[in-house]
């Protein structure tokens, strides 16, 4: 076991060639410059540029990418950058079994392989025991390990790996030792010190903060005074500048939480008193999740995936496979259009930036545990062009033959909706599914009788009874929308969706006014059926209605 001395480090050991380190963790520290300091020294139209956020496009990973042997699939692990050359691969739980091995990715070579590792532990182990759901921080060459679970049991023990060596060492520690927890988050502060906040210890959830001196070893609970965010674990935690961001995480009694919390107070030379402030941050936020990543790209931090909880009638499990942009330049959230089919939805993956790519590893659905490799790539990256260069999935020209005129139309749509999010840069997507489940409003048997008894017994068309219903529901309160009106209702409002959005992209396409395609947000138009809607859920969708029946009048 090792003491405060030995981790004394050159940064010749550390940092042989001079490279510039990067801190990194699953939540990894973002741009050292001030964004003021930014803004004064970049034109309007410069900034301007740094805020668009490019279009990006979801590449699996090809055999052509990489040699050596892929990590085995996992979920709960850790993967850290080390500086610019290596990613590190720690750990997981596959199939009810923990695991305890090290795959690195070796950037400048495309190789990944697994380093035959030496150490001692207090047990004469080589490394730490098998685990997952721990917390993983790079500082240097140096990756420290602490916590996590190994079976029903939590874990307490500290341990770091000299990745210039490959060699484990158990750490004694000193000060207030941090309890043995899981679903913690940590995140390195500057090139000496890490910040570990909240986790799970089996009985309750935790809001203590702790910093770690990695020179001297000693822990220091921070106290902290004030208002506090609610005790939570599976959040994130992303130092940038001088904060710890804290995004999302499950709280005390289960709810999972969409929050996001700012903790100043960190570094010793601002002489800032320690406190917590809640940010609520214009745009399009994402909604509560827990086992999410939190990404660093620069003036960009990127969330992806995550797990939640639906519904309204039965409350179900739900993964996420979205990508949310918080714009450090403008301060709000902004959704990351990109052009093709997304990864399947996941939680407890990995998310590293490989400049300007990031990749995408494991995780896990609520049934299978995933092996796969993504990369996440802007539009002009060259391993973009895997994706231009094919055609669109499921169209073969053997098939056109086939293919329906309504189909051929569909697919026309789909086209012209592609290149005109490539042209503008936002995503309208309309999705192939829905729209072969949206049927036509006079061959909706369910829609028609329920308006037909509102309407009661008369002479009216089946349009005109359609009509009919849309007016009241245009008139209607939430409250007073009945269960049996609410299947119709939805289909309804993605129905005018389809037809809006049809009309724009067709007027669109006609002139030359690119700037003209509006960037509305539909909240609903994913919802399979009325299951996955939430009491809290019904005046927003009466509201996005209700505006729909105006924009459809003034179309």
């Amino acid at each position: 076991m090792l003491g405060p001395d030995t981790l004394a480090r050159s940064p010749q050991h550390c940092n042989p060639h001079n490279m510039p380190t990067r801190l990194a963790s699953q939540s990894r520290i973002g741009s050292s410059r001030n964004i003021s300091t930014f803004s004064s020294y970049e034109s309007a139209d410069q900034l301007r540029e740094r805020e668009r956020v490019k279009m990006h496009y979801w590449i699996r990973a090809s055999s052509s990418d990489f040699a050596g042997t892929i990590p085995q699939p996992r979920s709960g692990h850790t993967a850290v950058n080390i500086g610019k050359s290596k990613v590190v691969v720690f750990g997981g739980l596959l199939d009810k079994k923990f695991l305890n091995d090290i795959t690195v990715y070796d950037i400048e070579n495309k190789l990944w392989f697994q380093p035959d590792c030496t150490g001692s532990g207090s047990d004469g182990q080589v490394g730490p025991s098998q685990r997952a759901f721990h917390v993983a921080v790079s500082i240097d060459c140096h990756m420290f390990i602490f916590g996590g679970r190994s079976g029903s049991r939590r874990l307490g023990d500290f341990w770091v790996l000299d990745t210039d060596i490959w060699q484990w060492s158990e750490l004694t520690s000193f000060g207030d030792l941090p309890s043995a927890r899981d679903f913690a988050a940590a995140s390195a502060i500057g090139n000496s010190k890490i910040v570990m906040y909240g986790g799970w210890d089996g009985k309750k959830w935790l809001s203590d903060v702790y910093i770690l001196d990695t020179m001297s070893l000693e822990w220091r609970e921070l106290s902290v005074l004030g208002t506090l965010p609610p005790p939570r674990c599976g959040h994130t935690s992303t130092m940038v500048e001088k904060r710890l961001l804290v995004y999302g995480g499950r709280g005390g009694g289960g709810p999972i939480m969409a929050d996001l919390w700012a903790l100043k107070g960190l570094i010793e030379e601002e002489n800032e008193s320690p406190g917590w402030t809640q940010l609520k941050l214009p745009g399009q936020a994402p909604t509560a999740r827990c086992g999410h990543t939190v990404t660093s790209g620069g003036l960009h931090l990127l969330l992806f995936g995550g797990h939640g909880t639906g519904g309204w009638l039965s409350r179900y499990d739900v993964y996420y496979n979205d990508c949310v942009v918080l714009d450090r330049v403008s301060v709000q959230w902004k959704r990351l259009a990109t052009m093709n089919e997304p990864p399947a939805a996941r939680a407890y993956h990995s998310m590293t930036s490989i400049g300007s790519r990031y990749l995408l590893f494991g995780g896990f659905d609520g049934k299978s545990t995933y092996g796969d490799l993504w990369w996440l790539v802007p539009e002009d990256d060259p391993i973009a062009k895997r994706v231009t260069a094919s055609p669109p999935k499921g169209i073969h020209e053997s098939q056109d033959a086939s293919m329906t005129s309504m189909e051929k139309e569909r697919q026309m749509q789909e086209d012209a909706l592609a290149e005109l999010q490539k042209r503008i840069g936002v995503s309208v997507s309309i999705s192939n599914s829905n729209i072969k489940k949206i049927v036509d409003e006079l061959e909706d048997t369910e829609l028609l009788e329920l308006a037909s008894k509102l309407v009661g017994e008369g002479a009216l068309s089946n349009k005109e009874v359609v009509q009919a219903l849309r007016d009241h529901w245009s008139r209607s309160s939430p409250k007073s929308i009945q269960l049996k009106e609410l299947s119709p209702l939805l289909r309804d409002y993605q129905r005018m969706i389809t037809h809006l959005q049809k009309e724009k992209l067709r007027s669109l396409l006609q002139s030359s006014n690119a700037g003209s395609m509006g960037k509305e947000t539909y909240r609903f138009y994913h919802i399979r059926n009325i299951s996955q809607l939430r009491m809290d859920d019904i005046p927003h969708l009466l509201a996005e209605y209700k505006q729909l029946v105006v924009d459809i009048g003034a179309d």
